[in-house]
């Protein structure tokens, strides 16, 4: 999918909890190369090493212990092509703007782009297809821009279940109605995150705007591009069929792995059977692995046969936390067919994501 050429990248929101992740997975990426890391004024002129809290299991890649972390301005990072914003939203949404701006690719893990009408919001194992947006993304801009773009991830919790939703529908046409009910990993709010004293022996029955942003990404994503008389294109939202999305969040003492227990209706009568739904799920094949993407899953979902998986524990990490989980199929008594899916989300729910769409960008000569 590459022509061996080296591309170089910066990270930005470097010492946080998604940065560290997206250091972990470019350092030893087949050609994107780490070059410059951005952070807040209270990080900026010093190494790395010195100015992050390190969290993850592995230790501080040797390629960025030294690099010195810069402010998070466009000038700082010019050697670079391509931007991964693991930025807080308080802040995101000028920086990353700013970037485009300046010709950068820009993937980005905040929320603040990701209603933008003229911004993909792309989950790489689902919506490639919307890359289609870019050139009117670069139209708009003023002035019009060559390079730059930005494309946004999906939210974690969101990611898990547009994958097997997106399977789904390829094989069996629209679902009309969808009841999710989540589990999600305390991961999923950063670090410090929720405290000790509320999570342990106890479940969270709220995540500030978490149902919300389920209900509508999940339109955007399954959504088509649809094209006005004039050539203005516009992300459907599902409408040539609408689906119907109701989601509840709740907050586990789990470290990483989002659980979600969810319910369809097909608009096709009779609906799927559970061993159709099944098969489908298992030969579905994202876009990603086709265009040989380095970072995406040989197997887009794997399907358990175990009547108690998959567990987060358990299953979290396998293909290094970039594919899908999903068990428990069967016949729903008030929907149609039920089932549970696992998803990492600081790995396909955050970084790896974002390093997916980047490595698509590259294989659709978008880079």
């Amino acid at each position: 999918m590459h022509d061996a050429r080296k591309i170089k990248v910066g990270v930005l929101g470097a010492t946080g909890t998604v940065g560290q992740r997206f250091i972990s997975l470019l350092s030893e990426h087949p050609f994107f190369v780490l070059h410059a890391l951005g952070a807040s004024h209270r990080s900026a002129s010093k190494l790395y090493s010195h100015a992050v809290t390190w969290k993850q299991t592995r230790p501080i890649p040797s390629v960025v212990r030294d690099l010195v972390v810069e402010e998070c301005k466009p000038e700082c990072f010019a050697e670079c092509e391509v931007i991964f914003s693991g930025l807080d939203a308080d802040v995101a949404g000028p920086i990353e703007e700013a970037f485009r701006s300046a010709e950068f690719a820009v993937f980005s893990n905040a929320k603040n782009h990701r209603r933008d009408p003229n911004v993909p919001l792309v989950v790489p194992l689902v919506n490639s297809s919307h890359f289609a947006m870019i050139p009117q993304q670069r139209a708009l801009h003023s002035p019009p821009l060559q390079k730059g773009f930005i494309v946004t991830n999906a939210n974690c919790s969101t990611t898990g279940v547009v994958v097997p939703l997106a399977a789904l529908e390829r094989a069996f046409g629209p679902i009309e109605s969808c009841m999710i009910t989540t589990m999600q990993a305390i991961s999923g709010a950063g670090y410090p995150g929720v405290s000790s004293f509320d999570i342990l022996d106890n479940v969270v029955p709220y995540i500030g705007g978490e149902e919300e942003k389920m209900e509508w990404e999940t339109l955007k994503i399954l959504g088509g591009i649809s094209e006005s008389d004039d050539g203005v294109r516009s992300f459907d939202m599902h409408a040539r069929q609408p689906l119907r999305v109701s989601a509840q969040c709740n907050r586990v003492p789990v470290i990483e792995g989002h659980t979600e227990c969810v319910s369809v209706r097909f608009a096709r009568r009779p609906p799927p059977s559970p061993q159709q739904v099944r098969e489908a799920l298992v030969s579905f094949t994202s876009d990603a692995w086709t265009a040989s993407c380095p970072s995406a899953p040989r197997h887009t979902i794997f399907v358990h046969e175990e009547p108690d998986r998959p567990q987060p524990r358990l299953d979290r990490d396998y293909q290094a936390g970039a594919g899908i989980s999903v068990g428990r199929v069967r016949q729903c008594q008030v929907l149609d067919i039920k089932f549970v899916v696992l998803a990492n989300n600081v790995a396909i729910g955050a970084a790896t994501s974002s390093i997916i769409n980047a490595e698509l960008a590259v294989s659709k000569g978008i880079i």
